[in-house]
């Protein structure tokens, strides 16, 4: 009963649950979200640098979340590079003082608080000729009116200040409320003097932090909560209001009184901020300063966007002209030729096609491309438009390994019979390529990277993707033995068109998406080694077994070009630095991204050959038994290398959990991933049961793992996955759901869409197969030269 209770439960859900459903909900959803956020914006404020000045919370400790945009981090050298040859005033009481270190200390980690408690302190930055200076004026009164009425006379003024005063004048005086009406007065006296220093710089007002009441000294007891937010009240009042009368903008800075709300009680004397929540309000004004400035990759808040380059607004051309050629050929009722919808896109379970393929009409490539250009639109606005909201990651144990226990009891539900069981078979490398793209969705999404033992296996994941390349296709042409070019065309075609598109539409170079040119680039090296003299397939093999012998030194050969490279990064670097190759090659203006990338996985393609060869040998001979259910070697044989194959796989993650720096493991993961990665195969391969099974779920996932990891960087992740796209704001959880949704209805189209386009783009026919890559060459030729002076972008 249990069983047949769970075989209809899944049937119900695939009957209801179809792919083409899910797009049209994902459809509804985008369309919703962009008129939300539309009018959010248009009505509710979306000003990203007001959200960085006024809004936030914690996301762990020490970690600020400003309000739907990205806080960098600022470094010392960056905060030079910004502020060069600028002259910075604090002025104020005890706490701006304390916001001026800091400050300083992000320019100059060493500096120490050190001046003196009630008198003015100078900084200086001698090789950026910066000056921050500290002024000391408690109160807001006419000694600060007078000193800001000065500058506003003087020509060497200065570009930024911050101010703010309150708790003296509540000390000095009580907290009375005639205090109070004189302060109201005072402060729209200085906000003349303010509005016209903000024609030439960028004046901040601090509002007033909260107090801890309960360690107060008998000294400070009048200054109560509600007495701060009494002058708090009066001073968004007083400025608000000059800033709806004038063009200037006095911008308030209440987010450190936002954090302070949470750190108040860690106070020593319940007045001046922890020193955590001084460097929230200090690293606020350094990106609300700096970030049109330097425009940081992961400071999406103050930041205005680019407009669209030549390339970009020529490929929004490209596609409205595909979809107006669509609309014509529909309207003229072209429909001949209809192609059936492919079959695995009607539910989660495999089906056969009940017909074969029809070849597609004359329409459906603009269809294609026109759904293309609508997806791509999506890419833009999620990523490079001002119109959905981005948040900085931030690790947690619970934030990578809850959602992975969620995927694998899924994974374990949609569990189906093998339709054959052979060691590694088609629907077993979809299931782990499934798997293992959703392990690094999660990792990539929850900022895993930070905790070394995750990183550590997620490369090893990374290699496993590289182990299949060289498996796969050495058995496809040791196999078949077909090296003709249509085959070829079609393999670099489908790993490259939505890479490529991405980077004129996206604006970033090729090598950006990492993995992409890692991948082509190995197939490149192992279709040179299978076709080149001698040509050793496994008919020629099974007439002598010297050809084995001879395919072996082709395998050594190709090991130590490998290594040749490995070791002479000057003669790496001087190879793919040459143009055009170092357009596919370079990451804003080097190579050592793509140095790092081939070498941290250099052995991992040669290692999946390898096992292929023997895997494949061993096959026909028939030393392997793969009937269902059949154990694949003897039980002795099976239990020792089962037994030794959990060894090796616990021993590896006890290396990987004790490893104390990233650098220290990626010199030896090169050459003990593989340890692993076999350890794992044989896990999963020597029982019978275990081949006989596989699950649906994941083999679903690995058929799209490609466009999955590609998608990922622009409508999942923001900012060039340096943070988290925000769809829905306010509810993290929510948030993940809906764009997860999203993202996984895209990629599954983009996926049924690269597959219509090869049947178009790339023909049998090896004349027009030839005129046809002419012509692309030629195009790529221009384009490479339209962007060969172009500036690099900025990247990870």
């Amino acid at each position: 009963m249990a069983v047949l209770a769970y075989s209809l439960g899944k049937r119900e859900i695939n009957q209801h649950f179809t792919i083409r459903n899910a797009k049209l909900i994902s459809l509804a959803l985008v369309t919703l979200l962009l008129v939300f956020h539309t009018a959010s914006r248009y009505y509710g404020g979306g000003d990203s640098c007001e959200w960085l000045l006024s809004r936030g919370r914690y996301m762990g400790e020490n970690v600020w979340q400003p309000y739907g945009c990205m806080m960098h981090k600022y470094k010392s050298i960056e905060a030079k590079t910004c502020l060069a040859e600028k002259r910075v005033a604090f002025v104020g009481d005890s706490r701006i003082r304390q916001l001026f270190y800091s400050f300083i200390k992000i320019i100059d980690p060493e500096q120490r608080e050190n001046g003196n408690k009630h008198e003015d302190i100078l900084f200086q930055e001698d090789s950026s000729s910066l000056k921050v200076d500290f002024l000391w004026y408690p109160e807001a009164n006419n000694s600060m009116k007078e000193r800001l009425r000065s500058w506003t006379h003087e020509t060497s003024k200065p570009d930024v200040f911050i101010l703010g005063a309150a708790t003296w004048s509540i000390k000095l005086h009580s907290g009375s409320s005639e205090t109070l009406q004189q302060y109201k007065v005072n402060l729209t006296a200085i906000a003349a003097h303010l509005e016209k220093l903000a024609d030439h710089g960028e004046v901040y007002w601090v509002l007033q932090e909260p107090v801890n009441e309960e360690v107060l000294s008998d000294n400070r007891k009048m200054i109560t909560n509600q007495q701060l937010e009494l002058y708090n009240e009066a001073a968004e009042d007083v400025l608000n209001s000059s800033k709806r009368n004038s063009r200037s903008r006095v911008k308030l800075l209440a987010a450190s009184r936002q954090a302070a709300l949470e750190t108040i009680t860690q106070s020593d004397d319940g007045l001046h901020l922890p020193e955590s929540t001084r460097n929230v309000g200090a690293m606020v004004l350094m990106n609300s300063v700096c970030n049109n400035v330097l425009r940081p990759i992961d400071g999406s808040c103050c930041q205005t966007l680019p407009p669209p380059n030549f390339l970009q607004k020529l490929s929004a051309c490209f596609f409205l002209g595909t979809a107006l050629v669509f609309l014509v050929l529909h309207v003229l009722g072209n429909n001949r030729h209809r192609r059936p919808v492919p079959p695995d896109v009607e539910s989660l379970e495999e089906k056969k096609p009940a017909t074969a393929a029809v070849p597609l009409g004359p329409k459906a490539p603009f269809q294609a491309l026109c759904r293309m250009g609508i997806i791509m639109g999506y890419f833009y606005l999620c990523d490079r438009a001002d119109v959905f909201m981005k948040e900085q990651k931030f690790y947690t144990h619970s934030t990578f390994f809850i959602p992975l226990i969620y995927i694998f009891v899924l994974g374990i539900f949609y569990n189906e019979n093998s339709k054959e069981s052979k060691l590694l078979n088609r629907e077993q490398t979809d299931e782990w390529k499934g798997w293992m793209q959703l392990v690094i969705l999660i990792y990539h999404i929850s900022g895993a990277s930070a905790f070394i033992p995750v990183y550590m296996h997620v490369r090893v994941l990374v290699a496993a993707y590289l182990f299949q390349t060289g498996y796969g296709h050495f058995s496809f042409f040791w196999l078949k033995g077909d090296f003709g070019l249509y085959r070829v065309c079609q393999v670099l075609f489908r790993l490259n068109f939505l890479v490529l598109v991405l980077c004129v539409v996206m604006d970033r170079p090729y090598q950006f998406y990492y993995f992409v040119p890692l991948v082509t680039f190995w197939f490149v090296i192992i279709y040179a080694t299978m076709a080149m003299w001698p040509q050793i397939l496994q008919k020629k093999a099974n007439s002598s077994g010297m050809w084995h012998f001879v395919f072996l030194v082709k395998l050594l050969c190709l090991l130590i070009f490998i290594c040749f490279f490995a070791f002479s990064q000057g003669f790496f670097e001087s190879i793919f630095s040459v143009w055009p190759i170092s357009t596919l090659f370079e990451l804003n203006g080097s190579i050592h991204e793509w140095w790092f990338r081939w070498k941290l996985d250099r052995f991992a393609v040669i290692h999946g050959m390898l096992f292929a060869f023997i895997y494949l040998v061993l096959q026909k001979r028939q030393v392997l038994s793969e009937g269902k259910g059949e154990a694949l070697f003897s039980a002795k044989i099976s239990n020792l290398l089962l037994f030794l194959s959990v060894v090796f796989f616990i021993t590896y993650s006890i290396w990987a959990s004790s490893c104390k720096t990233k650098t220290e493991c990626n010199e030896m993961h090169p050459y003990i991933s593989v340890v692993q990665i076999l350890a794992f195969i044989l896990i999963r391969n020597i029982p019978g049961y275990a081949r006989s099974l596989y699950s649906s779920f994941f083999a679903w996932f690995g058929k799209i793992s490609l466009e999955l990891f590609i998608c990922q960087y622009h409508i999942w992740l923001a900012a060039d996955t340096k943070g988290i796209l925000v769809l829905i704001p306010g509810n993290p959880s929510l948030n993940i759901m809906v764009s997860t949704f999203i993202f996984v209805c895209v990629a599954h189209e983009i996926s049924l869409i690269t597959n219509d386009l090869a049947q178009v783009i790339i023909p049998k026919d090896s004349a027009a197969l030839l005129k046809r890559l002419g012509a692309m060459g030629l195009i790529s030729l221009v384009v490479l030269l339209l962007t060969k002076d172009s500036q690099p972008t900025p990247g990870t």
